[in-house]
């Protein structure tokens, strides 16, 4: 075998020609020849590290590849060049993340959102978190990362499930890199939004990894383990209505939109369920190891045993403000603007709350594998693969009180509520109340409900996969290679929901103010509240709101609100004390492959060939378990509860199959030396939501007018199909050094749509247009008086229609309640997406400063139509993205700045309180800088400061249009000081 080596004046020309994987792998240089033949070469060891090294890596990556693929390697041991896996890969081309707490969480691939994404770590297919196929890359740290691997097109032997892309995440083998090597890295972290933990948390990091026994034996290991103290505040509304009813004789309106021929508006008109305002206080802890064991039993037969794991938890505690909102003869006026979004109402009835909440959410991971790689002769490579991994969490892991809490106090004694929205970035929400003023006194406030949950989920997957590569020396073929195999994934997923019901009465009849002194509420200003926003901080028109403490509020009332005095309804801090459901779904994958390698030239043009197939067949069980519904209470003015048949619930289990066949091509052309065309096509898919697959149905356990809602699964779900084509021409113009720009399209079939269907369940029967609701109605407004929705329940009991908890029950002479049932269907026709992606990537010469820009235009027929009130089934995700990094990187500084933006997306379908017609979530346009700055102060000692969201952005969300806000978010900028030791 020849060898080639490089003097030292050569080397940087040598990274952008060698790939290095794993650990930072050496570069061999020789300042000479020797002049003995026989005598041994001197080498010197050049460790490539740096921003520099690891853009060379990651190109050389994308140029070896067959078909489409990215990646990021590290810079060094230890060192990612980003704190978080998803903010890393938002580097990429295409990629763009979404956020959790303010940190990157899931990615979107050219315009396919998580659950269209897979995540397998050295090549095995991961579980989602928890009962979901999206997999949260916050859980992981960066440390004990060597590379991401981003394959964007279709290759048969990587597992089906990746239709946006496959992400693979490559962990350190010691055998990869011989000798002896240690990384110990401590950090403190100022989050400048935190205001009850502490200013500075701690991070810390070490990493080992070594060979014996003449490089026989290999042990690679290294943990971390970090915490973060956060603030999140942000403005909130659950959802909006369509069409709801107005009012007969409203005081005032304003109603922009165009009028017809008979004078009456053209269009829908939309009112917002609520406004809420709220403060959370996060403590984050995340521990991540990994041990790798290695033994190189001969020449041509490797082991290697493996463990990940991982636990983060997240504990918070939050208080919110807010109103709630009933339509009809509630509203007293209102403004609408010319699309029939409601800007400003008036609307009476219902309460105000001061809503306290409580809980912590823990998520563990872990996955033990075994591989085998024999190479049985010169041309015949055999691998065997194993692995067990399973992904848990539960928003139950409070130690105290084991669920996920909300104490909700506040007041029905209000003569109206006022919604806002004609100035400023957030709505205003204010009250004037029965004492004649806009603030509500300590003594008022009143037990409204609580409610508590626990809905913990697993994923587990156990796979194996048997593959083996042939190389050709035999023939005189261009055929290099052949390689194939078989594999098994067995993924189980479950989850349960317990529920407490509304616990404590619910509503403010009778009253309860007693319970809680005026010392328990501390009175506080919005004036550091959401002051990034215009409207926000002190521009809130009701600029004060109420703290209390959470474990308090649930003593007092326990200690109260017994058995005895509510019976059924007793104020029990609960989860399991309400309604509880199972589900689980299994699917089985028996899949075999075949992939060929070949190489040859078309006039004078060097190309390679990769063409493949896959073949899988999926069986699905579903098994779900639920309470059967009795009635539906109307429990007070703005509460409505559902009660279910005693005795066991029973499982229903339901079996599904399907079974693909997904053949790729990836075609490589050599049009000089440095540049490069591909032409890949293909076919691959991802599977149906897990949420969706679950048989059974399920109705909601809170269903007000407007919200009487419910789903049922499809377990017979196919999934979504891609046809894939891919274009793309790089340019490798200089060392570390490129430009590729590159067309893809998509076309999908088996979109998933939610189909809604209206209907009536025999027994279920509504209070609501009933004959004594009708009463009601009839003799409120004979007095002359506004049949509110709290003046009808009111008067309801009046007329000896409650028990003696205040609780009204159907009759039989009541109307069947109208359930909007949502349930997945496969839809027939077929979606296109297609999106253009350029980047370019430059080293300055040999000044130390380069830099790195990338974009993604993507668009299609998988939008979502705003004006239209009928079911759709989107593309959730699709954005247009764009990166920069500028860097600096020589006499031991390395500094570099980066920006990330993505443009507004669809972030789902259907909003928790939103009408029947599913209306959608839209995520603002979002940008975010970030700072990294290095000085070496040794060759093995690093210090380094690193300042994460620099110009305090905010994130914002809306509905059909801009006007109907959803959301407003602000966490503020993060900073770290640190330092890092290399043995």
């Amino acid at each position: 075998m020849k060898t080639t080596t490089f003097t030292k004046s050569r080397v940087a020309t040598a990274v952008s020609m060698v790939l290095l994987s794993g650990l930072s792998l050496p570069l061999l240089a020789q300042d000479a020849p020797a002049t003995d033949e026989n005598a041994e070469p001197k080498v010197e060891i050049i460790e490539v590290r740096g921003i520099r090294g690891s853009l060379a890596r990651s190109m050389d990556v994308k140029r070896e590849s067959s078909g489409v693929v990215d990646a990021i390697s590290s810079e060094e041991m230890g060192k990612f060049p980003d704190t978080n896996l998803a903010e890393s890969l938002q580097r990429i081309t295409g990629v763009s993340v979404s956020r959790v707490n303010g940190e990157g969480s899931q990615i979107t691939v050219r315009g396919f959102g998580p659950e269209f994404n897979l995540i397998t770590l050295n090549g095995r297919q991961m579980p989602g978190t928890g009962y979901t196929r999206s997999y949260n890359l916050e859980n992981l740290s960066s440390e004990g990362v060597s590379a991401l691997e981003v394959y964007k097109t279709a290759r048969a032997e990587n597992p089906s499930g990746g239709l946006g892309a496959t992400v693979n995440i490559v962990t350190a083998k010691p055998l990869a890199s011989p000798g002896q090597k240690l990384a110990l890295m401590g950090k403190g972290v100022h989050d400048s939004s935190n205001e009850k933990g502490e200013d500075i948390t701690p991070e810390f990091a070490a990493l080992y990894s070594n060979t014996f026994a003449d490089d026989r034996f290999g042990v690679a290991f290294s943990f971390s383990q970090a915490r973060r103290d956060f603030q999140i505040q942000q403005a909130n509304i659950q959802g909006w209505q369509a069409n709801v009813p107005l009012p007969a004789n409203p005081t005032q309106v304003i109603d922009r939109r165009p009028v017809g021929a008979d004078g009456l508006p053209i269009g829908n008109h939309f009112f917002p369920k609520d406004m809420n305002y709220g403060i959370t206080d996060f403590q984050r802890e995340r521990t991540t190891g990994q041990l790798t064991l290695q033994y190189a039993a001969t020449d041509d037969i490797t082991f290697t045993v493996d463990y990940t794991g991982s636990r983060a938890i997240v504990g918070s505690e939050g208080i919110g403000w807010g109103v709630w909102n009933n339509f009809g003869d509630n509203i007293n006026a209102y403004e609408l603007d010319e699309r029939g979004t409601a800007l400003f109402a008036d609307i009476s009835g219902d309460d105000g709350s001061f809503t306290a909440s409580k809980g912590t959410t823990e998520v563990k991971a872990a996955s033990i594998g075994f591989n085998m790689e024999w190479q049985v002769t010169d041309d015949l490579k055999v691998s065997f693969d194993y692995h067990d991994s399973s992904n848990k969490t539960d928003n139950g892991a409070d130690k105290g009180s084991g669920n996920n809490g909300q104490v909700i106090l506040g007041s029905d004694q209000l003569i109206t509520k006022f919604y806002d929205y004609r100035t400023g970035d957030i709505p205003q929400a204010y009250i004037l109340w029965r004492n004649g003023t806009n603030v509500l006194n300590p003594s008022e406030i009143d037990s409204n409900f609580s409610q508590f949950f626990d809905s913990p989920g697993e994923s587990e997957i156990q796979q194996f996969q048997l593959d083996s590569t042939w190389y050709n020396s035999r023939f005189k073929i261009p055929l290099v290679s052949i390689k194939g195999g078989v594999a098994r994934t067995d993924q189980n997923l479950g989850g349960s929901n317990a529920w407490s019901g509304l616990r404590g009465g619910p509503g403010f009849n009778p009253s309860y103010t007693f319970i809680f002194p005026d010392s328990m509420f501390t009175k506080q200003s919005t004036a550091n509240f959401l002051d990034q926003f215009s409207g926000g901080g002190n521009g809130l028109i009701s600029n004060y709101f109420y703290t209390y403490s959470y474990d308090e509020a649930v003593a007092r009332q326990a200690a109260y609100l017994t058995e005895n005095l509510l019976g059924e309804n007793a104020y029990v801090p609960d989860a399991f004390y309400g309604p509880y459901g199972e589900s689980y779904v299994q699917e089985v994958t028996d899949s075999i492959y075949l992939q060929s390698a070949w190489e040859f030239d078309v006039a004078s043009f060097p190309v390679q060939l990769n063409v493949g197939v896959r073949y899988e067949q999926t069986d699905v069980t579903s098994s779900v378990l639920q309470d059967v519904e009795r009635q539906v209470n109307w429990v007070s003015p703005s509460e409505w509860l559902m009660q279910y048949e005693a005795g066991d619930a029973n499982f229903l289990t339901l079996e599904g199959s399907h079974n693909v066949l997904l053949p790729m091509l990836d075609l490589r052309v050599d049009l000089t030396d440095d540049l490069v065309s591909r032409f890949s096509v293909g076919k691959s898919i991802s599977r149906a939501p897990l949420g969706a697959l679950g048989g059974g149905r399920s109705l909601s356990g809170s269903p007000k007018p407007g919200s009487r809602s419910g789903g049922q699964g499809n377990t017979n779900l196919q999934p979504y199909e891609s046809t894939n084509l891919d274009l793309s021409l790089e340019y490798y113009y200089a060392p570390g050094s490129y430009a590729a720009i590159g067309y893809y399209r998509k076309s999908v079939k088996n979109f998933i749509s939610n189909t809604i269907t209206d209907i009536t369940i025999e027994g279920l029967h509504d209070i609501l247009n009933g004959p004594r609701y009708q009463q009601a109605v009839a003799d409120i407004t004979a007095r002359g008086e506004q049949p509110t929705d709290t003046a009808i329940y009111n008067q309801m009991l009046a007329n000896g229609h409650g028990d003696a908890n205040g609780a009204i029950s159907p009759t039989s002479a009541d109307p069947l309640i109208v359930w909007s049932i949502s349930q997945p269907q496969n839809s027939p026709d077929t979606k296109t997406v297609d999106g253009i992606e350029a980047a370019w990537q430059h080293l300055i010469g040999e000044t130390g400063f380069g830099f790195g820009i990338n974009g993604t235009i993507v668009n299609g027929d998988v939008e979502f139509d705003v004006n239209s009130l009928t079911q759709q089934a989107p593309l959730v995700g699709l954005s247009d993205s764009a990166n920069l990094q500028l860097f600096y990187e020589n006499y031991g500084w390395s500094v570099k700045l980066t920006y990330a933006w993505r443009d507004s997306y669809l972030i789902g379908v259907g909003q928790s309180q939103g009408s029947s017609d599913a209306p959608p979530q839209f995520a603002k346009a979002y940008a975010q800088w970030d700072l990294s700055v290095n000085y070496d102060v040794t060759e093995n000692f690093t210090v380094f400061f690193e300042g994460i969201n620099l110009t305090n952005e905010t994130e914002q969300g809306y509905g059909r249009y801009e006007e109907q806000f959803l959301f407003a978010r602000q966490f503020g900028p993060r900073y770290i000081l640190g330092a890092r030791y290399r043995f």
